[in-house]
């Protein structure tokens, strides 16, 4: 099949029908960002019951059409994002997942570029980074059309738990989480800011004193949120999917909004051939530009070392050779 149609701007397709698959497609019901959403699950009944589920709360929000369907069903929608894969566990790393969603992969991405797919393809499946690189090496498609959400949700993270910290709205908080979004992650310090304010100066202002020693329990703290909150409830979920809403919205409405999305590397950092966690300009087209933000010597290595645990990992699940 090779057939495409005329790209519909207010359509979406969610494959993969689980936690974080219905989630987000809660999301975007309740965002008012599309017209017309298509669930699709390897389970037909459970796309079918989700789609009925979330249709009946449409009395409260704004007109959607809203079902199940089949890959037939992307060829005209402007993003499809793809949550399918397997669940990560306690005591499991994102990593961990490689093989197995690497393997559903494979299956996935063919049935996408069957259909001569012309819209944006939004990887939010973990490992979230080997997942982006092994869409864009099966999809063909343009590579700023593939994006992953990457460390959208941890930057949201950190920005919260700064933002308590300092007793300041996270809004105003700009600092960024790079690299891996697992366990290789990077605060970048260096450039945080609330306001234009440095965040050491900031912390003076607020009486916040012990910088080195916060900074490391804040990040640490950050990193370790998935696993905390999957000890407790065996899933996260509510949080990717804001971070969903929040990618799609700067597609949709072409805001040119700086997220940190998983989006291949060109040499910069000393790093090529590797998609992870970089600021870049997100906007109707996709990846529009990344932005090189400044690291000092200690991050730059560390997004180095992240860099390096990405593209063994990937070389080991025999995505480099794809």
């Amino acid at each position: 099949m090779t057939n495409s149609c005329e790209i519909n701007d207010r359509k979406v397709a969610v494959i993969g029908c689980g936690f974080v698959g219905a989630a987000s497609a809660f999301a975007l019901m309740q965002s008012g960002l599309f017209s017309e959403m298509v669930l699709i699950d390897r389970d037909q009944s459970k796309a079918e019951g989700e789609a009925m589920d979330i249709s009946h709360g449409k009395a409260y929000a704004r007109p959607m059409k809203i079902y199940a369907g089949n890959y037939d069903d992307i060829t005209d929608a402007a993003m499809v994002i793809i949550t399918a894969g397997a669940n990560q566990k306690p005591g499991e790393t994102r990593l961990d997942l490689v093989q197995k969603n690497v393997g559903i992969f494979k299956q996935i991405i063919p049935e996408i570029k069957k259909r001569n797919y012309k819209g944006i393809l939004l990887v939010v499946a973990n490992p979230v980074d080997i997942l982006t690189y092994t869409a864009l090496k099966l999809s063909g498609l343009p590579e700023n059309r593939v994006l992953g959400s990457g460390t959208v949700l941890d930057t949201a993270r950190f920005r919260e738990i700064l933002g308590n910290h300092l007793n300041v709205d996270s809004r105003s908080i700009h600092a960024f989480i790079i690299g891996e979004h697992g366990d290789s992650e990077i605060a970048v310090w260096s450039t945080a800011n609330v306001a234009g304010v440095p965040i050491q100066k900031f912390c003076t202002m607020r009486g916040v004193h012990n910088h080195e020693e916060h900074m490391e329990q804040i990040a640490n703290e950050v990193k370790q949120s998935a696993y905390e909150i999957i000890q407790r409830k065996k899933a996260t979920y509510y949080g990717i999917a804001m971070a969903v809403k929040r990618i799609c919205e700067a597609i949709v409405r072409d805001e040119k909004s700086v997220l940190p999305v998983s989006n291949l590397m060109h040499g910069a950092y000393g790093i090529s051939d590797i998609t992870l966690s970089m600021p870049a300009i997100v906007g109707k087209n996709g990846i529009e530009l990344q932005i090189p933000i400044s690291l000092d010597g200690h991050e730059a290595l560390a997004l180095k070392k992240s860099a390096d645990i990405l593209k063994e990992t990937a070389r080991k699940a025999g995505a480099e050779e794809l």
